[in-house]
């Protein structure tokens, strides 16, 4: 079977997202959504541990292309000489760790991955969805991770970022960073993931 794996790496409407019957509507209601996107993984019905694993190692944070490896670093630079990323600006310090919130089910399940190269802290993992989260001066942040099927009968991920934003200062952070977002980070990520998976797929082949 062939894959078009150009086609599913594209952003979304926020329907794709809140029509699905994510476990996480009822945790992070008071969370705004920012971007839903499909993933270039195509798979079958038990390959979301795949994407869950892949997306934990494919962060910007340690992305192959060098114009993302800059912006992040100037955007830690920045965090660092404005006190953004202070530790008091963090989870269980300015904010609750969304794990708070969780239902049993879920609190005594698995969290997930760690990411290695980025702030993100894993809240909970279930057979179709993986969620975890960073926090600082500017924003409360939430990533999703899903497995949809789709209307031929396979699937594919989906990945959805979700924010509350700290006051006038985090509106205006996450306006100014919205294109940068959009047009140079998340495509990235895109391409690393399908590489990723690709890659992935040939040495299971």
């Amino acid at each position: 079977m062939t894959w078009n794996l150009r086609r599913t790496g594209r952003r979304l409407p926020a329907s794709a997202h809140l029509e699905q019957p994510w476990r996480l509507h009822e945790i992070a209601s008071d969370f705004e959504l920012e971007d839903v996107w499909a993933l270039p993984t195509p798979g079958g019905p038990d390959d979301f541990p795949r994407i869950v694993e892949l997306c934990a190692a494919a962060d910007a944070y340690d992305n192959p292309s060098p114009v993302i490896r800059v912006l992040m670093a100037v955007r830690w630079r920045l965090g660092a000489l404005l006190g953004w990323d202070d530790g008091s600006e963090g989870l269980d310090s300015r904010v609750e760790s969304l794990r708070t919130r969780l239902p049993d089910d879920l609190r005594d399940g698995p969290t997930g991955p760690e990411t290695p190269h980025a702030p993100f802290r894993p809240v909970y993992l279930t057979d179709r969805e993986f969620v975890d989260e960073l926090a600082n001066n500017t924003v409360h942040a939430l990533g999703h991770y899903g497995w949809v099927r789709t209307a031929d009968g396979t699937y594919r991920g989906q990945m959805a970022i979700l924010t509350k934003p700290n006051g006038l200062l985090g509106r205006l952070y996450m306006a100014g960073i919205k294109p940068i977002r959009r047009f140079v980070v998340y495509p990235a990520l895109m391409r690393r993931v399908a590489a990723d998976w690709r890659e992935q797929g040939r040495r299971g082949s």
